[in-house]
């Protein structure tokens, strides 16, 4: 009847695990975890390490020193781990007084580490059962046993616990086949989970041991975890978001974003599994589910150095790290970028996207136009570091100059000529020929044609350039400059005279310029007010008389309105001017 109970009461005791299925007893396989459930794992509380993190089963320890605190004891690793006093006393010695000094040899399992980076300990004292009794009290009282791992066998382990019990591989507490095989010779605590006396069979469960001491060691870590401590850790997995951090028994999560202060895309690339390092405790949440570290913040904020020394104006160098369509990131200092916005990339051309003038990598001077620490902003230019080309073309450029430039952009009214680097002018459309009305600038001009402007107008303030093409083909005036020499004898009509100058008409378009004496000159009524209507007329009238006294002969002075004769004294093609002087 005893051994009917026994079965009746397994998986009936409060707290006690269900019995484990036929799935449980299959061998373990390691298999992948996609991101969803590596986040799912760290929404779970007491899973942010894996039941071996802390733990392979009992230690063989040998106390190296005391103190007044605890021991510290070598268990073979690189320094020694730390065994709390309170953790050290038997309880069977005499008024539960610590049993233990120097060379000792004391049986342990880790929980944990300090907030120093120290592997904590806790001694174990729990025996081995010596029979059936005991089996049966341990099972019931659900007190830890130890016992020695034999061999692998199908679905698990054969373990010694006083007798021959079985450990499924899911309850081993480790990830795969090979971490099992490390169990086989080990001394492991355990805890018996179903027990079967007639037919003498036993289960035992190491992975809860394990889990309930990394929750022991994870709450006495977040005990003693604050906001800005620095703590200590490994890293223990690296993801695309960050990488999880083992402080002792509990996850710590560093953002990708935490660090560096320089961007960093892929965590792996600067972290791997294994290291140790120190962090600082950015956030605790949850009450320790969520704990938030930061590696970056170790080191002092480039920004706030920065601010110190950068000011608007500074000519700055950099590397260009990021390209959006507005604009492009330039690191000027590690952890501090600037932005370059589109529109201050170039003074002339429209640049539709950055990647049209940068390139990732590329190395750019730029000139500081807005900076704010305080909101982590830096407005670059990199157009200002090149000089304002209207700065130059003030004095490069002048009103009559004839340059070459290249047609960047036609529109309807007319067509933008880029006459230097940064330099664009504005040729109207009334302004390209005389020959014929153009209704658009694409009937005689095409996108990057090589075109001779003139100079029309240059407001550099405004930045403002107007050219022309109709001023440079040849003229009334240019025809006859070329059609005219020194000592010709010419007809024209006097349009305006002024003090010892006259202003003189030669034919439609072509004016010259007679210089008199005083005694010639008359205060004349006003062009057009002479008593002939039409130069034709008068000239008609002068070749008639032999090209004489035709508005008044002789010594006649000079009047508005007059057709007189004249001799060519000079030429000027450059200038466009004709002298004269009275024939």
């Amino acid at each position: 009847m005893k051994q009917v109970e026994l079965k009746a009461s397994v998986g009936l005791v409060p707290g006690q695990p269900a019995p484990i299925s036929a799935e449980e007893e299959r061998t373990f396989e390691s298999q992948d975890v996609d991101l969803s459930e590596l986040l799912d794992e760290w929404e779970q509380p007491g899973n942010h390490a894996p039941a071996d993190a802390f733990s392979d089963g009992l230690l063989q320890g040998t106390v190296v020193s005391v103190r007044g605190d605890g021991l510290f004891v070598d268990i073979g690793q690189k320094s020694e781990a730390f065994l709390p006093l309170e953790s050290a006393k038997n309880p069977s010695a005499p008024d539960g007084n610590l049993d233990l000094s120097v060379g000792d040899s004391v049986l342990v399992s880790i929980t944990g580490r300090s907030v120093d980076g120290c592997l904590t300990l806790s001694r174990v004292i729990a025996e081995r059962p010596r029979d059936w009794s005991q089996l049966e009290m341990a099972f019931r009282n659900r007190t830890a046993i130890t016992g020695a791992v034999k061999e692998v066998v199908k679905g698990g382990l054969a373990v010694d616990v006083g007798a021959r019990a079985f450990m499924p591989a899911s309850r081993t507490g480790v990830r795969d086949s090979e971490d099992l095989k490390k169990l086989v010779g080990q001394e492991v605590r355990c805890r018996i989970i179903q027990l079967d006396v007639d037919d003498e069979n036993i289960i035992v469960d190491r992975r809860v041991i394990l889990e309930e001491e990394r929750e022991e060691a994870r709450r006495n870590t977040i005990a003693g975890l604050q906001p800005g401590m620095v703590v200590k850790g490994v890293i223990r997995s690296v993801r695309g978001f960050g990488a999880f951090v083992d402080l002792g028994g509990v996850d710590g999560l560093l953002h990708v974003s935490d660090i560096s202060y320089s961007r960093v895309k892929d965590p792996a690339a600067v972290l791997s599994e294994g290291r140790e390092l120190e962090v600082k405790v950015l956030k605790i949440e949850k009450g320790g589910e969520r704990i938030s570290v930061g590696l970056k913040q170790m080191n002092p904020d480039p920004w706030t150095l920065v601010a110190e020394k950068l000011h608007v104006g500074d000519r700055v160098k950099g590397t260009i790290t990021r390209l959006k369509d507005f604009g492009a990131f330039v690191e000027i200092e590690s952890g501090v970028e600037g932005l370059i916005h589109i529109s201050e990339m170039s003074w002339a051309r429209k640049v539709r996207h950055p990647r049209d003038l940068l390139n990732i990598g590329d190395a750019v001077e730029v000139v500081v136009l807005d900076f704010k620490p305080a909101e982590r902003r830096i407005g670059l230019g990199l157009k200002q570091a090149l000089g304002d080309p209207w700065e130059r073309a003030a004095k490069e450029l002048e009103a009559g100059a004839v340059v070459e430039g290249v047609v960047r952009n036609l529109a309807k009214f007319g067509a933008f000529i880029e006459v230097s680097d940064g330099i664009e002018g504005l040729l109207h459309v009334s302004d390209i020929t005389t020959a014929k009305r153009l209704d658009h600038p694409r009937e005689m001009l095409k996108a990057d044609q090589k075109v001779k402007v003139v100079v029309l107008e240059l407001d550099c303030e405004k930045r403002r350039l107007k050219l022309g093409m109709k001023q440079l083909e040849p003229d009334s005036q240019d025809v006859f400059l070329m059609s005219c020499e020194v000592g010709d004898t010419v007809t024209g009509r006097v349009l305006r005279v002024k003090q010892t100058q006259a202003l003189v008409e030669l034919g439609e378009g072509v004016q010259a310029i007679c210089p008199i004496e005083e005694s010639l000159a008359s205060a004349a009524p006003a062009s057009g007010s002479a008593s002939v209507s039409s130069l034709g007329a008068m000239l008609q009238a002068a070749w008639k008389s032999g090209g004489k006294d035709a508005g008044g002969a002789g010594s006649e002075p000079l009047k508005a309105g007059q057709v007189r004769s004249f001799r060519v004294s000079g030429l000027d093609p450059s200038q466009k001017l004709i002298e004269l002087i009275l024939d």
